[in-house]
């Protein structure tokens, strides 16, 4: 309770800031923009190796965007940790195990959405990926904001 508590506290402070604050909302702006190109690279490694490993290799698509989301996930984190949020210091225990649960509910997002446009929609898995990659992409900036940054 107490955790909850100071993580909403925390929060609202850096939302506070955000927007009582000029600085904050440069850098917050400046996170922004080295996250779209930490997120377009990301996604050509995730987007090519799907397409290669499904069309070249003839693995199933749901089985490729594992392997193609989790090799972009790993590149995404390390920009990310030492570019976009500029985290100083040795990431905790704690902290991986943070990352590694938002990673895997962003793979689950990513799956579901790839299973519910293509198996069911009957849309090419290409064109679901993209709209996959969009609504994780959000969940990631929302969630490593919160969680990950000091």
């Amino acid at each position: 309770m107490i955790l909850k508590k100071e993580l909403r506290e925390s929060m609202l402070t850096k939302i506070r800031n955000i927007i009582l604050d000029k600085n904050e909302r440069k850098k917050l702006l400046e996170q922004i923009l080295k996250f779209g190109v930490v997120g377009v690279v990301a996604f050509l490694i995730d987007y090519s190796l799907l397409y290669v490993l499904t069309e070249f290799m003839s693995i199933h698509y749901m089985i490729s965007s594992i392997i193609s989301f989790i090799i972009s996930l790993i590149f995404n984190y390390i920009a990310s940790i030492y570019w976009v949020f500029d985290v100083k210091q040795k990431q905790t225990f704690k902290e991986i195990i943070i990352f590694t649960i938002l990673s895997v509910i962003g793979l689950g997002i990513n799956q579901l959405v790839m299973y519910l446009m293509t198996d069911v929609g009957n849309i090419y898995y290409m064109f679901s990926k993209l709209v996959a990659t969009a609504v994780v992409m959000v969940w990631n900036f929302v969630t490593r904001k919160i969680f990950i940054e000091k």
